[in-house]
């Protein structure tokens, strides 16, 4: 592949003078043909990520993500991506591996590195989080959490939570349980299990309702299934993510538990596979590819410093499956 250091020998001009033409700068009419002309029989493709690093304004998004391997976040990576290549920006995806500390050290090198704007793929929002957008001076957007000083995206998870514990409570179940995560994850930690949690308190006369926590990992969440199911041997298992709900279909083959026999179990996030699976997966179907797009939409606008809503909810609807059984013995 030819350089600019090719271009100029073989157009007689300063490397300085291709670089010059290639970022809008004034170049002589004679030596802008010469140029074009060798860019013309040579082919040469100007190395978009170099000319942004020079321009004052660059065409870069930094989006940065707690982890890799998650269907939430290749999903909303994809819709980033795919809606920003519309509106002629690129996207810089920077993985934190859940370190909080490279995650802010992230925020950082991605301004140093003129991106235009930041999405942030938050589990969290500290105060060193912003701090930081404080002192970068360039838009960001938060998509997955919220907080009051930042434009955010989030999922509807309360509502969503409320809803999937409303339809558990109506199909008849006594003992519900709800596996989710600690609170140190608002969304998932918090907003999922107060939704649920309101949900099984309007049936409180009826229901017997039990909240237990583990991890995003699913072998921790097959141990934490198996305790809870020895500990309150719950009729329904409502899960705080579709991870967990595979966790907790595993711990209940350990235990000789039929599905949804012995136990209902449900997911929340609709991954592919939940409908592959037998007993396919009753779960909560969040729109994480059609959220990147908004997410894109949002902060080209507010590069470009048009008004956007301050909070924005993507949808998310109830995908009713195998997983959840009718409890007929509520009516004995």
């Amino acid at each position: 592949m030819k350089t600019i250091a090719d271009i100029a020998k073989i157009a007689g001009v300063a490397k300085s003078t291709v670089s010059r033409f290639l970022n809008g700068g004034s170049v002589s009419e004679e030596t802008k043909r010469k140029i074009e002309q060798v860019i013309n029989e040579t082919g040469y493709t100007p190395n978009a990520f170099a000319q942004s690093l020079k321009a004052k304004q660059t065409n870069m998004i930094g989006t940065i993500v707690p982890r890799l391997d998650s269907y939430a976040t290749s999903r909303t990576l994809m819709g980033i991506d795919e809606r920003l290549r519309e509106l002629n920006y690129h996207m810089l995806v920077s993985n934190t591996g859940q370190d909080l500390q490279r995650e802010i050290e992230n925020i950082y090198t991605l301004a140093k590195q003129k991106a235009a704007g930041i999405i942030l793929l938050a589990t969290q929002v500290t105060d060193a989080h912003l701090q930081a957008f404080r002192t970068i001076d360039i838009p960001v957007l938060l998509v997955g959490q919220q907080h009051e000083e930042v434009y955010s995206l989030i999922h509807d998870d309360e509502t969503a939570g409320y809803a999937i514990g409303k339809y558990i409570a109506q199909r008849g179940h006594k003992k519900i349980a709800f596996l989710g995560v600690g609170e140190y994850d608002v969304a998932v930690g918090v907003k999922r299990k107060k939704g649920v949690a309101q949900a099984l308190r309007e049936h409180a006369e009826e229901v017997e309702a039990r909240f237990f926590e583990t991890t995003f990992n699913m072998t921790d969440a097959a141990e934490k299934a198996e305790q809870l199911f020895d500990e309150f041997s719950p009729s329904a298992l409502i899960c705080a993510t579709d991870n967990i709900a595979f966790g907790a279909m595993k711990a209940a083959y350990r235990k000789k538990k039929y599905v949804p026999k012995d136990i209902s179990i449900t997911g929340f996030g609709g991954y592919e596979v939940t409908a592959m699976m037998h007993p396919s997966l009753t779960t909560v179907h969040i729109h994480f590819k059609e959220a990147g797009q908004m997410a894109a939409d949002h902060i080209t606008k507010l590069i470009k410093g048009e008004d956007i809503p301050k909070l924005t909810y993507s949808r998310f609807e109830l995908v009713l499956r195998e997983s959840v059984d009718i409890r007929t013995d509520h009516l004995l």
